[in-house]
C-alpha cells in the first residue's frame, strides 16, 4: 500500500453498505449513505489527544499516548458520518481517526 495514514488516522478499505435491510426493505442509495464497516489497510503511530483522557505521572510529568485502537487485517466498525474518502486502485478508502473507531468486528 503506498498510503501511510498521519499519526492518529487509520486507513480503512469500506465495505458495500447493505442493500436490504435485516426486515426485508430494499434500502434506496440516500439512505445507505457510507458504510460503518471495512478493513484495517494501514495505522498511523499514536499520539496524544487534546480531547482525550489522560493517565498523568506526576513524578514523571509527562502524559501517556493514546493506543493503536486496532491492528492491520482488523475489521472495525467506525461512525457513519466520515468523510475523508480516497480511491486508490479502482478502491474506495477512508482515513479515519482513532477516536472514530467504535468497535473491532468479529
Amino acid at each position: 500500500m503506498k498510503i501511510k495514514p498521519a499519526r492518529g488516522y487509520v486507513l480503512i478499505e469500506s465495505k458495500e453498505a447493505e442493500e436490504v435491510s435485516a426486515g426485508g426493505v430494499i434500502l434506496p442509495d440516500r439512505v445507505k449513505g457510507i458504510p460503518q464497516r471495512g478493513k484495517v489497510l494501514a495505522v498511523g503511530e499514536a499520539f496524544i489527544s487534546p480531547h482525550a483522557v489522560y493517565t498523568i505521572d506526576y513524578t514523571a510529568k509527562s502524559f501517556s499516548s493514546i493506543p493503536l485502537p486496532c491492528r492491520v487485517g482488523d475489521t472495525v466498525i467506525f461512525k457513519r458520518f466520515v468523510d475523508n474518502r480516497i480511491k486508490e486502485e479502482g478502491k474506495e478508502l477512508l482515513l479515519v481517526k482513532f477516536e472514530d473507531i467504535l468497535a473491532i468486528y468479529g
